[in-house]
């Protein structure tokens, strides 16, 4: 008999996460419906994928005037999106349906190795290296997780890989009971999320449960620093900025215990904070038996993701780089210090309340000047305008435009905004392709 044969799940939200989950119940044995509510016409694409695999689905006001019976559902799986406090999520667990989290019932039904990576800035390229290093070393391996597929998407192909590269973020820890890993990333704590958060503790709280259930088998590797526990894990430490760690990056070579074991030479990934990435990555790695010489080989043969910190084009001896995917201030600041150019920084976007008073210093010396869009431009441009010349874009093709005017031979034009994308786009990857396509219109 299958697991769940005779079980009623309920399954909150449509997206890629709820599919999977759907999926993985089902195979399971478990009858299910998916519940999502948001307005069926905005959710037409995902309600689609549910109908053609034969899901029940209670979407838009349905969903929001929906009264749970008790005894209906044995189990609801939350998607990482929804907070366990909304009103949703909240109908059934006060009707007594215990909760899990996707990426916690997916971590269940599966006995595949992985290595988890968490941190406000860098996860999405951490993840894509560590798989690409597997991969290139002869490990079946996929990113997936807060990247690309969900855990449950990949658990529930049937795929058999030998190490899963798992994005966690603060959402999916939330829910975690039993969740852990051989190897554990954390690669950085900055601000962000405080419109889901009610403030930094409560943010810090949520992504150092990654730890929580390690033991002294396991590794957790953390950047120098941090002041975050790692519990039971047998902890090892990265910098690429100055600091005492077992693994550093300093003068182009890396080190690991005082050996050297290669230079960044033939890596075209830009940046200390992207050769922190490639240390805790290798760290990772090296825990299921990879040598550093075959790592920097298969490092040398990445290629760098769209979007972060990405060379769009040269042109009239400028730069123009697309870091879209800096949507927090720590990012942003980031992307500042690990470039050598004068820049003009096109930055703002929606409103995540976040206090941006800290850049002062980042900017000053470094950035020429300033173009604002977005929700927060006005707030950024009187926030700065002592500092340096802000300006203000009605959109990114203004912002472009503007940003070539006030440059000067040998400048770095950059889009890093410091913030999401969703006031004006459907993420930050719509984003830098309107910027891109903004640049390649520049004549």
């Amino acid at each position: 008999m299958a697991l769940f044969t005779g079980k009623h799940f309920a399954i909150l939200g449509a997206g890629r996460s709820g599919l999977g989950a759907a999926r993985l119940a089902r195979m399971h044995g478990a009858d299910v419906t998916v519940f999502d509510e948001g307005v069926p016409a905005k959710i037409q694409g995902a309600l689609e994928k549910l109908h053609a695999e034969s899901f029940r689905t209670i979407s838009g006001q349905e969903a929001r005037d929906l009264v749970v019976e008790v005894g209906k559902y044995q189990r609801v799986i939350i998607s990482p999106g929804l907070d366990a406090g909304w009103p949703l999520p909240k109908k059934f667990t006060d009707a007594g349906v215990p909760l899990e989290g996707e990426t916690e019932f997916a971590f269940n039904l599966t006995d595949m190795p992985m290595i988890s990576i968490t941190g406000t800035n860098g996860k999405s390229t951490c993840t894509e290296l560590i798989a690409h290093i597997l991969e290139a070393c002869g490990r079946r391996s996929i990113p997936c997780g807060n990247h690309g597929m969900s855990l449950s998407e990949v658990v529930s192909s049937g795929v058999r890989y030998d190490i899963l590269a798992l994005e966690v973020s603060s959402f999916q820890l939330e829910t975690i009971c039993r969740f852990r890993t051989q190897a554990t990333i954390w690669l950085n704590f900055a601000a962000d999320h405080l419109d889901r958060y009610s403030g930094m503790e409560e943010y810090f709280a949520a992504k150092a449960r990654i730890f929580e259930n390690v033991t002294s088998d396991d590794t957790a590797i953390v950047r120098a620093g941090q002041s975050v526990s790692s519990g039971a894990a047998r902890r090892c430490t990265f910098s690429a900025y100055g600091a005492e760690a077992d693994a550093v990056y300093v003068g182009g070579q890396f080190f690991v215990k005082g050996e050297k074991i290669g230079d960044a030479s033939a890596i075209r990934l830009r940046g200390r904070h992207n050769m922190e990435n490639v240390l805790a990555a290798m760290m990772a790695c090296q825990t299921f038996g990879l040598s550093f010489d075959e790592m920097l080989a298969a490092v040398a043969s990445y290629v760098p993701p769209a979007h972060r910190c990405e060379l769009v084009r040269s042109l009239h001896e400028r730069e123009y780089i697309n870091d879209s995917k800096a949507t927090n201030l720590h990012a942003l600041e980031a992307c500042i210090g690990s470039m050598d150019r004068p820049i003009v920084l096109i930055a703002g976007g929606k409103d995540k309340q976040l206090d941006y008073s800290p850049l002062r210093d980042a900017l000053k010396g470094q950035v020429r000047a300033m173009v604002l869009i977005g929700e927060i431009k006005q707030s950024l441009h009187d926030l700065f305008t002592d500092l340096l010349p802000c300006h203000v874009a009605d959109d990114m093709a203004h912002a472009v435009e503007l940003a070539t005017q006030v440059s000067l031979p040998g400048d770095s034009i950059i889009l890093s905004p410091g913030t999401s994308s969703f006031d004006m786009y459907t993420g930050y990857g719509q984003r830098g392709e309107v910027f891109r396509a903004a640049v390649n219109s520049l004549l």
